[in-house]
């Protein structure tokens, strides 16, 4: 992955929507996307944050971004196919779309775990990015090759102690992936995948661990050539996959 360099033109005209796009590696990716030639739809909660990467697009020299405030712990279908319904009208189709915003929860077993916060979490985590899938298919269908990706955690591989409702909710995006890649896989152009990033040193890993060296963390810039290289046509025919960052290109994992 390290050693992969993409076509700096390889996104050029593409439309994305990244979800989680102010901060972490949703910040890193959206504003790599942007430097590939990619039109990128910054979706997050927080516009002052929304604002600086976008502004930083802008200063880079990549195509006019676009800036969607949702929080999804509120929002109501309505809400999802008012976005869509923006999409098309804008853009007329959708080429790829990035589900990255997450929430984290509470770090305790389930015995003790607070019925608001798991469905908080549950909503955020599992439930908005069906919602916003479904809402935004019209979209992906009208793009000639749609790339739809989720995002796993490891965590969620063996039921992990301790990882509460977010262990829960990355266990369940896993399947709704696959769900999503075998209904869309006949008679479409979207294909769909889901990248575990492994650790990386974003806010919330900080908040997951604390005590953590973070030194030898990867950034999220390193994910950038990745998450660049499944937005493209290089990948048109990959589909089904969870692709763990760790491997080697092509960096596909047949668990």
């Amino acid at each position: 992955m390290t050693d992969y360099c993409p076509d700096p033109q390889c996104l050029n005209d593409r439309v994305i929507l990244v979800t989680g796009a102010g901060d972490g590696i949703g910040r890193a990716v959206a504003k790599g996307f942007a430097a590939h030639g990619a039109t990128v739809i910054l979706l997050g909660r927080t516009i002052r944050k929304l604002e600086q990467v976008y502004d930083q697009i802008e200063a880079s020299g990549g195509p006019q971004p676009a800036i969607y405030p949702m929080n999804f712990e509120g929002a109501t279908p309505k809400d999802y196919d008012d976005l869509a319904t923006v999409l098309q009208t804008e853009f007329g189709r959708l080429d790829g779309l990035l589900h990255n915003a997450a929430e984290l929860g509470d770090m305790r077993g389930l015995d003790s775990y607070d019925v608001l916060t798991w469905a908080k979490v549950m909503q955020t985590n599992l439930n908005a990015p069906f919602l916003l899938t479904q809402s935004c298919l019209p979209a992906l269908r009208a793009s000639p090759n749609a790339s739809l990706l989720f995002t796993h955690d490891s965590v969620a591989d063996s039921g992990k102690a301790y990882w509460g409702a977010y262990g829960v909710s990355k266990g369940g995006l896993l399947t709704l992936m696959r769900m999503f890649s075998e209904e869309l896989e006949t008679n479409t152009s979207v294909r769909v995948n889901a990248v575990d990033p492994g650790p990386v040193r974003t806010p919330m890993r900080l908040k997951a661990y604390p005590a953590e060296d973070r030194s030898d963390l990867r950034t999220p810039d390193a994910l950038v050539p990745l998450y660049v290289h499944l937005m493209s046509a290089e990948t048109a025919g990959l589909n089904g996959r969870l692709i763990r960052t760790n491997d080697p290109l092509p960096l596909i994992s047949s668990d």
